[in-house]
């Protein structure tokens, strides 16, 4: 007897042998898939309390995210044409946010992912440069609440923030702020609190990784005592990711930095997935395969317009790439298909040749390739018996969709997150026909909006919604 039967529907399930199955089924006890193949001979096999019609839908493993930042959505678009944004991250995510903002933003974000068909995916707790909210456990234990109530399946990176130390920290009680510093030690000591409050709640959907700002030697030397404090630091974060088997994320990763993390500081290794990448050169390549260091390719994010991340050099090599959405701010979303779609446009347009980065690489990308990254690959990743149950229908049903053939490049160059009909979680029934089950999808958006207003307030706000003279009629800004 099983739970939950899918069938007649498109199977795409991103098995070792990468088969594709029409008129298929899957069938679902608890939090497992127990069986999948013809519909034909599922049903005979398994009769199920809730029975899914799958027709002209596509059944697929639920999609990976490899780099995200909480926080983010609740101020994308704001302080792109001024340079006004990082100062706004800054003043918002220390200084001018509460835990009723994190709670809120959480929401947004997952829901967010959830509706674009994402069931797996990591979030840096902050971001611009480095801002992030690790003064008091409080704040990420009320992300991982939020989380915990949409459901999907998330990484929360948490860690020190960029130097110089101790870093201005403020909390508020109403229209009370208070400021405090707060160092080195003391920011790492809350992020063992938060690891000790969240990894693995929820039945293991949500996990904390350790992360570590990234140092550009080749900006800015790192030299004697500066060196010698940075290792010291890095020691001690390793230490902790160590300590309790976490993930380890680094973000913005360019030439130079992968080589001096591996030489310097020990940050490669199989559990470490490095964001951006660009411009690495060979000898950085052969660090990431020898040591097993998987990469997080974003190829919307503005790092892939100052640079490249050589997917096809490190895929060749037998580097494990997963595909990321670098969201939600200033300008990206979390709908990985049009990130999929962009990374084929993106890498082909730089060699010149249609004929890199196919449609199958590109999926194995969001899909299998993503649980390597998250080392979950047991788990989840594809629809194989013994998985867990995260399985998104697509809806094909559409004009962009027809004529119905080539699933997998139907779905890598035709679709977006709003075809995503249906997601499973765990075996839990997420979403159905649109319709998210796990949360009020019209108090999350009327939250986030009162909580950004809210925090507008507590912060200077000069430049946010400014356009620039060129906004119309030019070329440039």
């Amino acid at each position: 007897m099983a739970d939950i039967l899918i069938k007649n529907g498109i199977l795409i399930p991103m098995d070792p042998q990468r088969r594709i199955i029409e008129d298929a089924a899957v069938a679902i006890k608890g939090t497992k898939i127990i069986d999948t193949g013809r519909k034909e001979e599922l049903v005979k096999k398994h009769d199920a309390d809730i029975v899914i019609d799958a027709t002209k839908k596509a059944i697929l493993p639920g999609l990976m995210d490899g780099h995200g930042h909480a926080g983010h959505s609740l101020l994308r678009s704001l302080g792109m044409h001024n340079d006004t944004w990082y100062k706004a991250c800054n003043d918002m995510y220390a200084t001018g946010s509460t835990t009723e903002f994190w709670e809120a933003e959480s929401a947004l974000l997952n829901l967010e992912r959830l509706k674009f068909g994402t069931t797996c995916g990591i979030s840096f707790f902050g971001g611009g440069d480095s801002i992030m909210r690790v003064d008091d456990p409080k704040y990420a234990k009320a992300h991982c609440d939020a989380a915990e109530r949409v459901g999907i399946r998330t990484f929360v990176a948490v860690g020190p923030r960029r130097p110089p130390f101790p870093s201005l920290y403020a909390d508020w009680s109403g229209d009370l702020r208070r400021d405090y510093m707060v160092d080195f030690d003391g920011q790492v000591s809350v992020c063992e609190k938060i690891i000790e409050e969240n990894h693995n709640r929820a039945s293991g959907r949500i996990k904390i990784a350790m992360m570590h700002p990234t140092p550009h030697p080749e900006v800015k030397p790192i030299i004697g005592g500066e060196l010698v404090d940075l290792k010291e630091r890095a020691e001690k974060v390793r230490s902790l990711a160590r300590k309790h088997d976490l993930m380890f994320t680094m973000d913005g990763h360019t030439r130079g930095t992968i080589k001096f993390c591996h030489e310097e500081l020990g940050f490669t290794g199989p559990e470490a997935v490095f964001s951006h990448s660009t411009e690495l050169t060979d000898e950085e390549i052969k660090i990431c395969v020898e040591t097993d260091t998987k990469v997080a390719h974003n190829p919307s994010a503005v790092a892939s317009i100052m640079g490249r991340c050589p997917v096809p050099e490190l895929i060749d090599a037998g580097v494990t790439v997963v595909m990321g959405s670098d969201a939600g701010a200033p300008d990206r979303s979390y709908d990985m298909f049009r990130h999929m779609f962009q990374c084929m446009r993106y890498h082909r347009r730089h060699f010149r040749d249609a004929d890199v980065l196919p449609p199958g690489k590109i999926l194995e990308m969001t899909t299998i390739d993503g649980a390597k990254a998250f080392r979950m690959e047991e788990q989840i990743g594809s629809i194989e018996p013994g998985k867990k149950a995260d399985v998104i229908l697509v809806d094909l049903n559409k004009p962009h969709f027809y004529p119905l053939n080539m699933y997998v490049d139907k779905l890598t160059y035709f679709a977006n997150g709003n075809d995503v009909d249906t997601v499973i979680v765990d075996g839990e029934i997420l979403m159905e026909n649109r319709i998210v089950k796990s949360v009020d999808e019209q108090q999350v958006l009327d939250d986030a909006q009162e909580q950004l207003e809210a925090a507008l307030g507590r912060i200077d706000t000069t430049g946010l919604f400014d356009t620039t003279e060129n906004y119309w009629g030019k070329s440039h800004y």
